[in-house]
């Protein structure tokens, strides 16, 4: 009973939602998804593991599908090298059973979040990454290596 009222009460969240509390949702449900498959992987539960990964990916891929490459310009093209550097880098890691990546896109996912937080919340005009921030393999895509995020 209590399930199928959350349940009801997150779907009337989400489709009520403005566009950046929708993106933030996905960037938590995102993190949340892929510290759960890091667990699950510990606890050797691999079943668990793989539905969250999947979940992760999927969220991932919604948040690259929702870009608007025309008005977005250097932004959405910067966020979509991140986000397509984030699923082949989980992919990868799982493969190779390396949790360390999984913990490093649990941490880009966290900076990206905390940006749409603050633009959500109208603090600042514009949120800068420094190079530095940007995983090697992730400059090696496309337009990455310099991002100057502005709303």
């Amino acid at each position: 009973m209590y399930e199928a009222a959350a349940k009801s009460y997150r779907q009337t969240n989400y489709l009520s939602a403005d566009p950046l509390k929708l993106v933030r949702l996905c960037y938590e449900g995102a993190i949340a998804s892929l510290k759960l498959a890091r667990e699950a992987y510990i606890a050797r539960d691999y079943e668990a593991k793989g539905k969250a990964l999947i979940k992760t990916l999927d969220i991932i891929h919604e948040l690259n599908a929702s870009l608007d490459m025309e008005k977005g310009g250097d932004v959405a093209k910067n966020l979509r090298a991140l986000y397509m550097y984030m699923t082949q880098a989980l992919i990868d890691a799982d493969v190779k059973k390396d949790l360390k990546v999984f913990d490093a896109v649990i941490h880009l996912l966290e900076e990206l979040g905390s940006a749409w937080q603050e633009l959500a919340f109208g603090q600042p005009e514009s949120v800068s990454t420094s190079p530095s921030a940007i995983p090697n393999e992730a400059k090696k895509t496309a337009v990455v290596s310099r991002m100057a995020w502005s709303a």
